[in-house]
């Protein structure tokens, strides 16, 4: 039975959410990442892990392509609307100066992993260390508008999200049948070893003065349709990718708890978008869809080879398709995830979720 001190917080959650979007307009938001949270930053970049031709951006307000690898809005857009505040700038976006500066910055970048030698093949991204130093930088730009003091305080209120691991299997330990990290690690100690490096990585972030950060594991990696066209039998999710998804995830919500007990707080907040895609993977209808295998947007089986381009296929509505290319979620997709971060049980987001969070740090001010 729930103690009277549960329910009065429950009660006091699900009221600050409500109002929380207008309290929580000034609070900044920062993303790091790969292409599931870049909103364009690519577009500044010679590289070809971009998405800024059509159809890419059909059901965006603008209509055009933005470099989100989205028909529409991506994760980072949602969680933005969700806090009452604009959407962060790509920070290689030259419109991000001036008070723009003070809602936050988008640091992602398509393609990169938590590994240096991830992504390699797509040239010049942002890697994970090149984005961490570009906030460093960030931060003695806006040291020079407000102040240093006034900029540590807006770093240290301000939500991060942080999405890595994905590209580390898909396009690292995966990308051809023997890979150099193949044949240095097994699945299991690959895994261990990317989650080693990440907690380096969340560390230096609380070092650069984060303290709310959103962290957000693999989704089923076996599943998405490009894998379905290229390891699949019978439009079962691919088992080795599904395997390394499955080790990866439970490891990072391990790494996390154990570090926030050694920091003596609740910094770091476990994604668990495998679980979260899962839900609609596996019961599509659920949730209005009529495939999580088949992308709206691609060629070949399932729509999973190749790129998303003014050539292939289009359905003609998004809503109904979970992803929108061989690799992403459409926007509709993404609305769930974010439903999810906001209000989701321990199940997807350990230790709280961002509901909680807002509740939480509005008691601070």
């Amino acid at each position: 039975m729930s103690s009277p001190i549960a329910i009065v917080l429950a009660v006091f959650v699900a009221a600050v959410a409500v109002v929380a979007p207008l309290a929580e307009g000034a609070r900044a938001f920062f993303v790091f990442g790969d292409s599931l949270v870049d909103n364009g930053n690519n577009n500044y970049l010679a590289t070809t892990a971009r998405a800024d031709s059509p159809p890419y951006g059909i059901d965006y307000p603008t209509r055009r392509p933005t470099g989100r690898f989205s028909n529409g809005y991506n994760i980072p857009d949602l969680i933005s609307q969700e806090l009452g505040a604009e959407a962060t700038l790509p920070y290689l976006s030259p419109e991000l100066r001036g008070e723009k500066l003070l809602v936050g910055a988008n640091f992602a970048s398509a393609g990169i992993g938590i590994l240096n030698d991830t992504g390699i093949q797509f040239a010049n991204i942002i890697r994970i260390y090149q984005q961490l130093g570009l906030f460093e930088q960030y931060q003695s730009r806006v040291s020079a508008l407000i102040g240093e003091e006034e900029t540590m305080q807006l770093v240290n209120g301000a939500l991060v999200l942080i999405t890595l691991g994905g590209n580390d299997f898909v396009n690292n330990y995966f990308v051809t049948p023997i890979t150099l990290r193949r044949l240095q690690f097994n699945l299991q100690d690959f895994s261990k070893y990317l989650i080693s490096e990440y907690k380096k990585i969340l560390m230096r972030l609380y070092d650069l003065g984060a303290r709310r950060v959103l962290v957000t594991g693999t989704g089923p990696l076996g599943c998405v349709p490009a894998e379905l066209a290229t390891r699949s039998r019978n439009g079962e999710c691919a088992p080795e990718p599904q395997r390394a998804a499955a080790i990866f995830n439970p490891l990072l919500v391990q790494m996390i708890g154990a570090l926030n007990q050694e920091i003596g707080s609740n910094v770091f907040v476990a994604v668990n978008a495998m679980e979260m895609q899962n839900d609609f993977i596996t019961n599509p209808q659920a949730f209005g869809f009529i495939t999580s295998k088949v992308a709206c947007c691609g060629q070949g089986p399932f729509n999973g080879l190749g790129l998303c381009t003014v050539l292939s296929n289009l359905c003609p509505n998004r809503d109904v398709y979970a992803f929108w290319d061989p690799f992403h979620p459409t926007e509709r997709a993404n609305r769930f995830i974010v439903r999810t971060i906001l209000t989701g049980s321990d199940k997807y987001m350990s230790p709280m979720n961002l509901s909680t969070i807002m509740a939480l740090d509005s008691m601070k001010t």
